[in-house]
């Protein structure tokens, strides 16, 4: 979980300034999103995590925290692998914002498409919504799933 997260500029955070900033955002009330996206790129694959802060009392737009890990490609041989990736990454960021701040509301983001739309990612949505759910998280998919489709895919590119 030390991987070095990043503001929306770059700037290097650490996980204790995140957790900082997480607990006064869930002090005023606002909610945690976190995603995960990936993106081939030769021989290495790119996953990004973002932690998005939203809808806290007063707050106007929102806050998040980014990080980005390289994975040697030939690790993920099919598609429905990398997003179990995702998936996983997300979970687990979620559990340990959980175990830290108990009282925060987070709700994941899985970049899937719903079961009935026929994409790739359509045939295991319900095994990935359901390991979401099973870990103890809301969880939304495509087209709701800003925090993966547009925050975490800005920075895995």
């Amino acid at each position: 979980m030390e991987a070095h997260w990043r503001s929306p500029n770059g700037k290097p955070l650490s996980m204790v300034q995140v957790f900082d900033e997480i607990r006064a955002h869930v002090r005023n009330k606002g909610k945690v999103y976190v995603g995960t996206d990936s993106f081939i790129d030769k021989d290495r694959c790119a996953f990004a995590t973002a932690i998005c802060l939203h809808g806290a009392s007063g707050q106007r737009g929102g806050k998040y925290f980014f990080r980005k890990v390289y994975v040697k490609k030939q690790n993920f041989p099919s598609m429905v692998q990398r997003i179990f990736r995702e998936v996983q990454d997300s979970i687990e960021i979620a559990l340990n914002i959980s175990e830290h701040i108990p009282t925060s509301k987070i709700e994941l983001h899985l970049d899937v498409s719903p079961p009935h739309n026929g994409n790739g990612t359509s045939k295991i949505s319900d095994m990935l919504t359901g390991y979401a759910k099973a870990s103890g998280f809301e969880c939304k998919i495509k087209p709701e799933a800003w925090a993966s489709q547009s925050v975490a895919d800005k920075h895995s590119k």
